[in-house]
């Protein structure tokens, strides 16, 4: 008799976000002797397709690279990826008669926040429903407080952050309701984020220049605007220095226009896209966070684990991780505190030993077997 557990789990795309690569990190270290997985991706394309386990089962609805632009010749077949997903989505029964093989499965799991609709419209009535929260939905317009009641539909709610525990359980109606938001951390694979780090740097650091480096997909949330106009104004100040972007996303063309704009081509890197990222970690000598709004940043525990000094802007998680500014310094959510924190750090170089020195002195909270452990139990119960 086969004992597995049927498991349906869905996200939009495997490409480089947060999210998606906490989501591979967690599928690497579930046991094919336990359950039987299938995941079902809207596009199907990113970097971390290759690191799905051989022994999960990869569905998809479109296939090729996420288009972010509207030139005239990627309209028709925009055009059919939206028609057609929306299609699946006002007829899911059709999605599970013609693309999925199970027509049954004990859980169904939403990834991200953005497939909740699709894991509770699902046919399958008997299922069990777990989404698993990355954002602090209190920052996108759209997530009315009816809305965000809508998730207690599901019968777990995980959440990264306290933040986003804390918006949830002030929305609940009932003891039930509070009962389904589950608290858990992200699973970061710490000693394989050390053996890459060991690799070499493709980028030369000028010796007698600070160097800042931010990682992320680049659209706004990420605030690299904000980071490169603090960046000018520090240059023009006496301040030299460098900053180091790695990553790809849809604003990027205008992130490249503001660094040609403000003419700071020489001391602003855009790196693009990096498979492995952490051997610039290794090569900066501060990491900041210039974000918007977060969920929980991932990236500083990764900035943690290679000993990396933090300037973070306040946003959900930070202040959590940082355990309060112990661990890194926490700046308001503005361009002008930007400008003021790299300008501490580079007045101030002696905080490079202290917070490595308290970095190094911690337990970090995010082991992967304990984290993999506390959300697997929610499959298992």
């Amino acid at each position: 008799m086969n004992s597995k557990k049927k498991i349906l789990i869905r996200i939009g795309s495997l490409r480089h976000g947060g999210a998606e690569k906490v989501l591979v990190t967690f599928l690497k270290n579930l046991s094919p002797h336990k359950y039987e997985i299938d995941l079902l991706l809207n596009l199907y394309s990113g970097k971390y397709l290759k690191e799905v386990p051989s022994w999960i089962n990869i569905y998809y609805l479109n296939k090729g690279e996420m288009i972010t632009t509207n030139r005239l010749q990627d309209i028709p077949q925009k055009a059919f990826r939206v028609t057609y997903q929306a299609v699946l989505k006002r007829f899911p029964k059709l999605l599970y008669k013609y693309i999925l093989p199970n027509t049954k499965y004990d859980i169904e799991f939403a990834a991200i926040h953005g497939i909740a609709g699709e894991i509770l419209d699902s046919p399958i009535k008997s299922s069990k429903k777990i989404i698993w929260i990355h954002n602090d939905l209190s920052n996108i317009p759209e997530y009315t407080e009816e809305k965000l009641k809508s998730f207690f539909r599901f019968d777990k709610i995980l959440v990264i952050s306290e933040k986003i525990n804390q918006l949830f359980l002030n929305i609940a109606n009932s003891d039930e309701q509070k009962n389904k938001i589950v608290r858990i951390y992200n699973p970061i694979d710490v000693e394989e984020i050390k053996k890459l780090s060991l690799e070499p740097c493709t980028i030369k650091k000028l010796d007698n220049e600070p160097t800042f480096i931010s990682i992320g997909t680049v659209f706004p949330q990420k605030g690299f605007d904000r980071l490169l106009k603090a960046h000018k104004r520090l240059l023009d100040n006496g301040y030299k220095h460098q900053i180091w972007i790695v990553g790809d996303g849809y604003d990027f063309p205008s992130i490249q226009k503001l660094v040609d704009d403000l003419r700071i081509n020489e001391s602003a890197k855009l790196i693009g896209f990096k498979e492995n990222p952490y051997p610039f970690f290794v090569k900066a000598d501060y990491y900041i966070l210039s974000s918007r709004y977060e969920g929980y940043p991932t990236v500083l525990f990764e900035a943690m684990v290679l000993t990396k000094p933090i300037i973070a802007t306040d946003v959900s998680g930070v202040r959590e991780m940082l355990n309060n500014g112990e661990l890194g310094y926490i700046i308001n959510n503005d361009e002008e505190s930007i400008y003021y924190g790299m300008k501490y750090f580079m007045d101030n170089p002696e905080l490079v030993v202290k917070y490595k020195d308290i970095i190094k002195s911690k337990s970090l909270p995010f082991q992967l077997d304990n984290a993999v452990k506390s959300i697997e139990q929610y499959f298992n119960d």
